[in-house]
């Protein structure tokens, strides 16, 4: 659960590389050393991400300019290249650029949030070339699940859940993973949220991960709901290496900060190993490729029984 020596895990037979030079992060140079990387069974690379949304208006040089960041992203994802892909705030445009960028390697599975299911996405993005797509549903954080664009006590905007089981065609070993945006704006929101997908997650067989963005930091009555009794544990804080040195995961636009809010999390089934954890920061000539940094983990699931 320690950094190594330059506050980073140092490149390790997990096929993490190092990633504690920020000043590599600044100049341009990271898009050649990958936080994580493609790594090899046993292990499994999981990573999140919230793109972004594209906006429809924004000042000129602003960092937020959709046209500026896709290269970066296409960038990003091509340095990764992890074998679950969570993605957050991905508008319909966006998600054609993404599956190109991704390439037809991977599975895309995903839905808009709205009544007909468009708008802002959450899409999980798997190697097909690692692992077996079993099963996939798309559901909502409401008393209607089943229901498209259908809202929780004191959401703002409907918020979908994207969830898959998947075989690793490597191990053997089966898995679910649920992808996750939760309101931003609502107290009450954010913890209706947490209690619906632990009451979803208690009902599955086999090991689990969620990923997503939860607006929330990781002492938060959400975080705690989700971790309680142990069902779910926070891949940071049980990781054998971490692969930052502290760095929040919303960063907007800025360069990393360790303290910093860290509203994306990764959590997993206890019975995880989780080899390698944390927040990547690449900076592309001193540009970041969304308002939040990637986080990423690196786990080994339990073989199948």
């Amino acid at each position: 659960m320690t950094p190594g020596r330059d506050g980073a895990a140092g490149a390790g037979s997990d096929g993490t590389g190092a990633a504690g030079d920020v000043d590599g992060y600044r100049d341009g140079t990271a898009a050649a050393r990958p936080t994580v990387g493609p790594v090899a069974a046993p292990g499994l690379h999981v990573m999140t991400f919230n793109l972004r949304r594209r906006l429809p208006a924004v000042r000129a040089g602003s960092p937020d300019r959709w046209s500026r960041r896709a290269p970066l992203v296409s960038r990003l994802l091509e340095a990764e290249r992890p074998a679950v892909l969570a993605v957050q705030e991905v508008m319909p445009d966006q998600s054609v650029e993404l599956a190109a960028m991704l390439g037809p390697r991977y599975a895309s599975i995903g839905s808009g949030r709205e009544r007909d299911r468009g708008g802002e996405r959450v899409e999980l993005h798997v190697d097909t070339e690692r692992l077996k797509v079993l099963s996939s549903r798309t559901w909502w954080l409401s008393d209607r699940p089943e229901t498209p664009g259908s809202r929780g006590p004191g959401a703002v905007f409907a918020r979908v859940v994207v969830q898959a089981e998947l075989s690793d065609l490597a191990t053997g070993a089966r898995f679910t993973v649920v992808a996750v945006h939760i309101d931003p704006f609502s107290a009450r929101a954010k913890l209706d949220a947490a209690r619906r997908i632990r009451a979803v997650v208690a009902r599955l067989d086999g090991p689990v991960v969620v990923l997503g963005d939860f607006n929330a930091d990781d002492d938060s009555p959400s975080h705690a709901e989700l971790t309680r009794d142990g069902l779910l544990v926070d891949a940071r804080a049980v990781a054998d290496r971490l692969v930052d040195p502290g760095w929040g995961s919303w960063s907007h636009y800025g360069p990393p900060r360790p303290g910093g809010r860290r509203l994306d999390w990764v959590l997993v089934s206890p019975d995880a190993q989780v080899s390698a954890a944390g927040v990547g920061a690449p900076r592309f000539a001193g540009a970041a490729a969304s308002d939040h940094d990637p986080v990423h983990a690196v786990l080994r699931w339990p073989a199948a029984r």
